[in-house]
């Protein structure tokens, strides 16, 4: 009959139990593997992110108590390995060694590197034992990433160009160059204003609708609830072209649970390559003509704060096929028809909606423009405008909206009406910014150039190409306002039946929703590193218990329960019993007594250290001699 070991139910409580907290520990850590991300529910997340103190102190007692476990189930496998080891010869080097070992301690002798080195890994190792479960166990903040796809407003297509064309239609506008722009109100200037300034260091946030975005639009609206801004429920005839604000339809999906989150979405945009110059002596395709004026209203009696005078502008220049194009301005004069040169600012434009030659492909439009009186700081002057269909990346953080442009191409033939929208749009901004007195556009060149420079622009003494460059950013602000004024009106709600977007005009949009949430996530090698110390320990345990029970077995289950071998008493005991006479403190003698071997003698209740071979004890006093 198979007999089983005295102590082979306490050393298997001990490995099953060291077992079981490994297990703990790899599947805890094999969870998190698996998953990548692990966050607890909503409620248990914001308890722990609003008490931080609290968490840790709780993460570090559970590390401890484990850890203390361990290192103690470790001690006592130890011990009971070099219970059964002292049966036989063992020099006391080597059992001062395991009495370090059974403490949680080290020894230092060079003279033994080994035994030296064996103890201090075993004694690093149990250290690091609180420092791994720690490490395991601490929640952490992090971004988790969540795939996301809706959809939105396709302009870019065949079936927008129609759709467009029939709203256009049933506005009564016979064509898009109308003065049918009035619903744009400062929402183009600002746009532009703040593309402008920026550029050249000036904060630049825009607003419309609610939404708030970092300089410009890029041509986008919100496709995030959070950040669409209004939500309010615009009137029978507040959508589409006569879009005056209201709450834009997402269509991302809901985000369930009040989870601060960041989003990153790839969407359609739009935005335009400006290149503005002076118009060369050379350059007389543009026809360019601003002489004729006159004053239209006169009142020499007229008190100081009443309009003295009215002058009349038709201001003309060539939009192609020898077609002059012209725009209408009024300005304020005195009765005799002059303006003050310090006070007084006019810039006209003229903004031609389609190709300057027959051999041009319809993908541009061009503006022409100058100054005069305070704005004569730009010279007669013409801007090509080549807008772009764009694939933008739209970060959604901090309740602004940031764009990167990834892709861009050019205007196709299908996008001739919303070509023709963005130019009737420039074309409005070009005659509204323009008052009595002053010019919007010519303020803004003005005063961004006086913020971010230490010269004068009056007289043309100023930095030219950073007036032209003002120009190109403010144009480039209002063609991608446009497209933003135009994907609102069209996807605001009411806009569709049951606030859809038909199939054959919605474009695909995804991207990754970052939740902010506290938990576990995958850290590379950090938390293999965090489990070793766990695993190391487990093994020598699990190797010591396994000693035990063959030795045991090959000592035919004799078992000395009262002897402690960490116990110092214990030890003191068991070499008074045998009369174990070692040699003094001196150098030879501290040698000659860690190479002598002794064995533990079990005589009932009586246990004694003796000398393991005679030969041994004459050996040691000859090295004496």
């Amino acid at each position: 009959m198979l007999s089983v070991p005295a102590n082979f139910l306490r050393h298997t409580a001990i490995v099953s139990s060291q077992v079981i907290i490994l297990a703990f520990g790899y599947g805890f850590l094999g969870v998190v593997l698996y998953y990548e991300y692990l966050s607890p529910p909503d409620q248990v997340g914001n308890l722990w992110r609003h008490h931080p103190g609290e968490l840790t102190m709780v993460v570090t007692l559970i590390a401890t108590v484990l850890s203390v476990i361990t290192a103690t189930l470790f001690t006592i496998s130890i011990k009971e390995a070099l219970r059964h080891r002292m049966s036989r010869p063992i020099s006391l080097v080597q059992l001062s060694t395991g009495v370090a070992l059974a403490k949680g301690s080290i020894i230092l002798r060079p003279e033994y590197l080994g035994l030296t080195t064996l103890t201090l890994f075993i004694f690093g190792v149990l250290r690091l034992l609180t420092a791994g479960w720690t490490t395991l166990l601490t929640p952490t903040y992090f971004l988790w990433p969540v795939e996301m796809r809706g959809s939105e407003l396709d302009i870019t297509g065949t079936a927008f160009a129609t759709l467009l064309l029939e709203e256009i239609q049933k506005q009564g506008l016979a064509d898009i160059e109308d003065n049918a722009f009035e619903i744009l109100d400062i929402g183009g200037m600002l746009s532009g204003v703040s593309a402008a300034g920026y550029t050249y260091g000036l904060p630049g946030t825009f607003n419309f609708n609610g939404a708030k975005y970092n300089v410009s639009t890029q041509g986008i609206v919100p496709t995030i609830e959070s950040f669409s801004g209004s939500d309010g429920v615009p009137g029978v005839n507040g959508t589409r072209l006569g879009f005056s604000g209201g709450n834009v339809t997402v269509n991302t999906g809901e985000i369930l649970g009040n989870i601060p989150a960041n989003y990153s979405m790839l969407q359609q945009g739009l935005t335009a390559n400006v290149s503005c110059q002076a118009i060369g002596s050379s350059q007389t395709q543009y026809v360019w003509n601003t002489n004729d004026s006159q004053v239209v209203y006169a009142n020499a009696a007229g008190l100081n704060n009443s309009i003295n005078g009215l002058r009349l502008w038709n201001i003309t220049a060539n939009c192609g096929a020898s077609t002059p194009t012209a725009q209408q301005y009024v300005t304020l004069v005195d009765a005799s028809g002059n303006a003050s040169l310090s006070g007084s600012g006019f810039l006209p434009s003229v903004v031609c909606p389609g190709p300057m030659s027959l051999n041009q492909t319809y993908t541009s439009f061009t503006i022409i423009s100058q100054g005069f009186y305070k704005y004569r700081f730009l010279d007669a002057s013409v801007c090509e405008v080549i807008p772009l269909l764009t694939t933008v990346r739209a970060n959604y953080s901090n309740d602004l909206i940031s764009s990167e442009v990834l892709s861009s191409t050019p205007f196709q033939p299908e996008n001739v009406k919303l070509l023709s929208f963005i130019a009737g749009v420039t074309r409005f901004q070009s005659i509204n910014s323009q008052g009595l007195m002053s010019s919007a556009i010519g303020d803004t060149l003005y005063s961004i150039y006086s913020s971010t420079t230490n010269t004068s622009i009056d007289d043309n003494l100023g930095n030219q190409t950073q007036v032209y460059k003002e120009l190109e950013e403010y144009w480039r602000g209002v063609v991608e306002f446009s497209a933003t004024f135009l994907r609102s009106g069209f996807m605001v709600v009411g806009s569709f039946p049951d606030n859809r977007i038909p199939d054959e005009l919605s474009s695909l949009v995804d991207g990754t929703m970052y939740i902010s949430t506290i938990g576990w996530t995958r850290r590379s090698a950090t938390y293999l590193l965090a489990i070793l110390p766990i695993t190391i320990i487990t093994i020598l345990t699990f190797a010591c218990a396994l000693y035990s029970v063959l030795q045991s077995r090959r000592e035919n289950g004799s078992y000395m329960t009262t002897f402690d071998v960490s116990n110092t008493l214990h030890l003191i005991m068991a070499s008074a019993a045998g009369s174990l006479t070692l040699e003094g403190f001196n150098t030879n003698g501290i040698i000659v007594n860690e190479g002598l071997k002794v064995k533990l003698q079990n005589d009932d209740s009586v246990k004694k250290f003796v000398v393991a071979d005679k030969q041994d004890l004459v050996a040691s006093e000859e090295k004496l001699v």
